[in-house]
């Protein structure tokens, strides 16, 4: 259904009703003749005009969801959706007025948006948790009024809802979503992100690991010196190379048995170990 001529709801709240008062309301014959043409003809021009008589009503319904934080005009959007999707499927035939049918459709789209909005992580995917995130509140205050308490096991009984499922919702309502980016005093530049541990290494033991590391790189380097060219060539494709070579790679590439170069290995790791003896850091 096209929307090119309903009212803007990125105007200002007053100026919004302005514009949604404009319209009168139908009568009950009027809405009949109008929702039949829709649904018989696929009228446009019907499906219209049944949409902006009953705008006010949105209005309505979205004033009963400002406590969770959230703009009037967003709601009202989302409650027009609804209201959309309603005419589209609104049946004249069977004898009820088109709010009585759409009030549902309108408040299904407007709980879906607060839930949306609450949190980016999903926190009612249930008909339990949906009914639980909109009626703990309520139902906290009424019990509280009643009897100055507010009691879990009063208010599970109360929804028709196990005592974990209103733990888990209320510790899940009690956290909203925060940027971490946010500064926690404005112009200080101090923010959530400041506050967490870092677990990393320091700036002092990542300076001694990175000496360490030099140090014993000029170590190797030195041990190495001492060997023979083959000797060296060996260790290096045997121990220090990232994909090592075998026995028989290095047996074929010099033309000399397995076993010896088995032997040349061990004798220049023997001298290795004599030279890093000799040199401790």
């Amino acid at each position: 259904m096209s929307t090119l001529n309903l009212p803007i709801t990125t105007d200002t709240f007053e100026h919004y009703m302005v514009q949604v008062n404009r319209f009168d309301l139908l009568s009950s014959e009027e809405e009949h003749e109008l929702a039949t043409r829709h649904m018989q003809e696929g009228n446009m021009e019907a499906a219209h005009k049944l949409v902006c008589a009953n705008l006010r009503f949105v209005v309505k319904v979205a004033n009963e969801y400002r406590g969770y934080g959230l703009r009037l005009l967003d709601l009202v959007q989302e409650g027009n959706i609804g209201l959309m999707l309603a005419v589209r499927k609104f049946d004249p035939q069977r004898g009820t007025r088109l709010i009585t049918y759409a009030v549902w459709w309108i408040r299904a789209y407007i709980q879906n948006y607060v839930m949306r909005s609450w949190s980016m992580v999903k926190i009612g995917t249930t008909q339990m948790q949906k009914k639980l995130f909109f009626k703990l509140a309520q139902t906290r205050k009424a019990l509280r009024n009643m009897t100055g308490t507010e009691e879990i096991e009063d208010i599970a009984r109360e929804l028709d809802v196990t005592e974990d499922a209103v733990v888990e919702m209320t510790q899940r309502m009690g956290g909203r979503d925060t940027s971490l980016d946010v500064e926690l005093t404005e112009g200080e530049g101090y923010t959530l992100l400041s506050t967490l541990k870092d677990d990393g290494d320091n700036q002092e033991d990542l300076l001694l690991a990175h000496e360490e590391h030099q140090l014993n790189t000029q170590k190797t380097s030195a041990a190495l010196s001492v060997l023979k060219p083959r000797e060296r060539h060996i260790i290096e494709q045997r121990i220090l190379a990232e994909t090592p070579s075998t026995l028989q790679d290095l047996a074929n590439e010099y033309g000399i048995s397995r076993e010896r170069v088995r032997q040349i290995e061990q004798k220049a790791l023997s001298k290795l170990r004599n030279v890093m003896a000799d040199h401790p850091a």
